[in-house]
């Protein structure tokens, strides 16, 4: 089934936030792309969940076609979130969330028990520690604009592929910018390293943890420690690396909707 979103915005403290809202009449489940993604990443989801479920997927701030803010803490994050459900008038939903996604989905969680009927964490675990150098710093060495998408998508080596659908036109016709900033991207990852457990067990609504099993971020141990002493936690795993929803979009799905259909 294709279902074709509505793309709105609506204005924060100054600054475009930007969602994609699949529609419906179910009840709303909101869901929060990682680093380097959009709320698009989730269109394959949406149509698997079908009308049962209303998928919103905002473009989180610095992402897509949202605007860049001065800072990506998880209080601004969450600020934002607050923001777009009260716009919406979403008394309660689901939250999922993927890697960046995640930390703000169950920081939300821990601050307004009372908006989540549900957490979804994917592949996203709650201490995180911190290396010293960013594993996203590769993207400094990305332009943020250039004259044309083929050059802009040529000078992101590897990621040309995957970044060149979704880079976007700049106004009047003055070139191609990324789908983040460069230095927002790094900004915003360091700062979801570090201990998130008090806000992970904050909250005890059901909540599911999907696990690649070849996960770059989320050891083994971890993952079973976070459904153990979080009640009312489902433990799922799918073959795949930390981007669990490109590797196996199916499986994914099929793992989401079993929880779903349980709460």
């Amino acid at each position: 089934m294709t279902i074709q979103p509505t793309r709105a915005t609506l204005t924060v403290a100054g600054r475009s936030l930007s969602y994609l809202d699949f529609g419906g009449t179910g009840r709303p489940l909101v869901a929060l792309h990682g680093h380097l993604s959009e709320g698009a990443s989730f269109t394959a989801l949406a149509a698997a969940l079908g009308p049962e479920w209303r998928v919103i997927a905002p473009d989180q701030r610095g992402h897509g076609d949202s605007g860049r803010a001065p800072e990506y803490t998880r209080v601004g994050y969450v600020a934002d979130l607050l923001a777009l459900v009260d716009h919406l008038a979403i008394d309660r939903a689901v939250f999922l969330g993927h890697s960046l996604g995640a930390f703000n989905a169950f920081h939300l969680a821990a601050e307004r028990p009372e908006l989540v009927e549900a957490l979804i964490d994917v592949d996203t675990a709650v201490d995180l520690p911190d290396h010293g150098t960013s594993p996203l710093a590769f993207v400094l060495n990305f332009p943020y604009t250039a004259a044309t998408r083929e050059e802009l998508a040529a000078a992101c080596g590897p990621l040309a592929d995957a970044l060149g659908p979704v880079l976007r036109p700049l106004p009047g016709g003055a070139g191609w910018r990324l789908p983040f900033h460069p230095q927002d991207t790094v900004d915003s990852e360091n700062l979801v390293h570090g201990d998130h457990w008090k806000q992970w067990l904050a909250t005890d609504c059901p909540a599911l943890l999907i696990h690649g099993l070849h996960s770059q971020v989320l050891p083994a141990e971890q993952a079973h420690a976070m459904c153990s002493k979080r009640p009312g936690t489902v433990y799922r795993s799918l073959d795949t690396d930390h981007f669990v929803q490109q590797a196996d979009p199916a499986g994914f799905a099929a793992v989401v909707r079993e929880f779903l259909a349980g709460i």
